[in-house]
């Protein structure tokens, strides 16, 4: 199983340019089967989505997980799960809580087929509060008996202390590599944490030509193999 983490600046590339074409086309280059998404609503008015949601479905088969509270926002607090609806079946997808200054939170699908739960995240930028933050996503999973991807952006531009010294244990942090700026990337605001019976394959930055204009962030990409007790 493929799954991509991209915050996509609300489809604003490095030329200033809102193109949701050019973010299109870079997640069919990578080709995930979940896809969670930072920033892909709005800020202002009706908090309204970027990305074409009737494109996306027809030329990818990307539907998006229903976590929004508005009727034109793909996500919630510009959060959003985008999934390939013929190959995997969701349970259920809810918005979770975190203690916050500023419009932040995550959501959460949990699929049946194949076995997995993806947390999408878009942490603080105070460091305090991300902290916090970390404690919440852990005790919302505390009690979870079924593997679990925490994916986004975390917001941490040096040390792993925040992650590694707030997570209790059973938790895998994964950092593909350094995904902001796009324009020349030097640090790993972007990163998976990985709880349960799931087996990290590989993971990456995508780095493409086309990532490397659509957006501030670059993608990052993990593989995934559930057999191992997952259901």
């Amino acid at each position: 199983m493929r799954i991509a983490s991209y915050n996509i600046r609300k489809a604003i590339g490095l030329d200033w340019r809102r193109d949701a074409d050019r973010i299109v086309r870079v997640l069919h280059e990578i080709d995930a089967d979940v896809v969670v998404l930072q920033e892909a609503d709005k800020r202002i008015g009706q908090r309204a989505g970027v990305l074409p949601s009737a494109q996306m479905e027809q030329d990818l088969g990307y539907v998006f997980a229903d976590v929004s509270i508005r009727p034109e926002s793909h996500g919630w607090h510009g959060n959003a799960i985008l999934y390939r609806k013929k190959t995997m079946m969701l349970d259920r997808a809810e918005r979770v809580k975190l203690p916050t200054l500023e419009p932040r939170g995550a959501v959460s699908a949990r699929f049946a087929v194949p076995g997995i739960e993806i947390v999408g995240v878009h942490l603080a930028l105070s460091r305090g509060i991300r902290i916090r933050q970390i404690r919440a996503i852990e005790s919302y999973l505390e009690h979870s008996d079924h593997p679990t991807l925490v994916a986004g952006d975390f917001n941490i531009w040096k040390r792993d202390t925040d992650i590694t010294e707030t997570l209790r244990g059973g938790f895998e942090m994964i950092t593909p590599g350094n995904s902001f700026h796009a324009s020349r990337p030097v640090t790993a605001l972007d990163r998976f944490v990985l709880k349960g019976a799931a087996r990290h394959m590989s993971s990456h930055v995508h780095s493409s030509d086309l990532a490397a204009r659509a957006s501030d962030h670059l993608p990052i990409v993990i593989d995934l193999d559930l057999e191992k007790d997952s259901a």
